[in-house]
């Protein structure tokens, strides 16, 4: 952090007597410009990548690891600093045509498959990067965007894919790699995804959890940009950082939950109860909140309505015509979304220790998601 960015701290927090002073840093869905402790990685993956400086074509890289690991932190620094550099218009890595433009001799394209639901979708995600030319949403078809991506980078240039959270977000590595066919021969596949990637041909980076030492620097950084000047203490980080586990995105939620809590008590810095509240609001095997947040509206707004509602002591059924009543969805499409959420691993259906007239145990749904997080972000959306 500048000496500019300090000042702005402190004039922001002075003016808002708040703890929260910027969100976005504390959210664990948002990635600093810089990745904490991750410098040998960083190194292994350039390595990796490392044909491109000679203007050839890497094989293709799976990166892999826990959840929380930061996994797309890394890339997605990685990416925007290699686009910078290969764009520039000095040095060797750039070429610059007549009229003085930068000409790339590398690209550098992100998907993130948690906001794509089709080919069309990933096909101009890629564009969005790759293409100097605007590219339309309406008027065109997938095959048509096939076809303008294949003139776009056949032959020119390598360029590298990264395709994040590869089967969560509905794509496979085959389906990746079946979209990619037609540019094969210009593309390097770098597939992001959680646990190990069985049998894979290319190169592989693995990215282990945090270590703990390395999570409390994380969480002081994002403090330093997020909370107001002493809210936080380094016992309060060590904390959060050894409950984690090295899962940066649950100690970023528990973090940021323990200081939702001390905003909305009054306290003027955070607390072992806030602490206690920051935990308690994620769950378990938690799903991460970026996933969540990339749901449909419909279905987010279902999502807080239930947190609003607290499902503990109801069956679905009595939820979803709860939920019917606050919106404008009919009972019966929320129990359809409800039942999606738990198909999903968003929700997790429990029994209740309740009888029913036909026999069976009613079952109940429990978020999977770090609540307070969620409801801060939803609500102020």
């Amino acid at each position: 952090m500048d000496l500019s960015e300090r000042i702005a701290r402190r004039q922001q927090t002075n003016a808002a007597q708040s703890v929260i002073t910027q969100e976005s840093a504390l959210n664990p869905a948002v990635h600093l410009p810089e990745p904490i402790g991750r410098g040998a990685i960083l190194e292994r993956l350039l390595d990796a990548l490392g044909p491109v400086f000679e203007g050839a074509l890497p094989e293709n890289i799976a990166v892999c690891g826990p959840g929380g690991a930061g996994k797309s932190a890394i890339v997605t620094s990685l990416f925007s600093h290699l686009n910078d550099s290969f764009t520039e218009t000095s040095g060797s890595i750039g070429t610059t045509t007549r009229s003085g433009s930068a000409v790339p001799t590398a690209q550098f394209a992100y998907v993130n498959t948690r906001q794509i639901d089709s080919a069309f979708q990933f096909y101009h995600a890629i564009l969005d990067t790759v293409s100097s030319e605007p590219v339309p949403r309406r008027g065109i078809g997938t095959d048509e965007l096939a076809k303008r991506l294949e003139a776009t980078i056949q032959g020119t240039r390598p360029v590298v894919i990264a395709v994040d959270h590869i089967e969560d977000g509905g794509i496979s590595i085959d389906d990746a790699t079946d979209l990619l066919e037609p540019v094969e021969s210009s593309v390097c596949l770098l597939a992001i995804r959680n646990g190990g990637v069985g049998d894979w041909s290319g190169k592989v980076v693995e990215v282990p959890r945090y270590q703990t030492h390395a999570l409390v620097d994380l969480l002081a950084e994002r403090a330093s940009y997020g909370l107001a000047s002493g809210t936080v203490s380094h016992e309060v980080a060590r904390e959060v950082a050894s409950w984690a586990d090295g899962d940066a995105h649950d100690a970023l939620a528990a973090l940021f939950g323990a200081a939702i809590h001390a905003q909305e008590s009054e306290h003027e810095h955070i607390t072992s109860e806030d602490v206690a509240v920051g935990m308690g609001a994620v769950p378990e095997d938690c799903i991460q909140i970026g996933r969540v947040l990339a749901l449909p509206d419909n279905r987010r707004n279902v999502l807080l309505e239930l947190l609003s509602v607290g499902p503990e002591a109801a069956t679905i059924s009595e939820v979803s015509a709860e939920i019917g009543r606050r919106t404008d969805l009919s009972p019966n499409t929320v129990q359809r979304f409800v039942y999606e959420l738990a198909e999903t691993g968003i929700l997790e259906r429990t029994v209740i220790n309740r009888s029913s007239s036909d026999g069976r145990r009613p079952t109940t749904v429990v978020p999977r998601f770090p609540t307070l997080v969620f409801q801060r972000l939803e609500t102020k959306r």
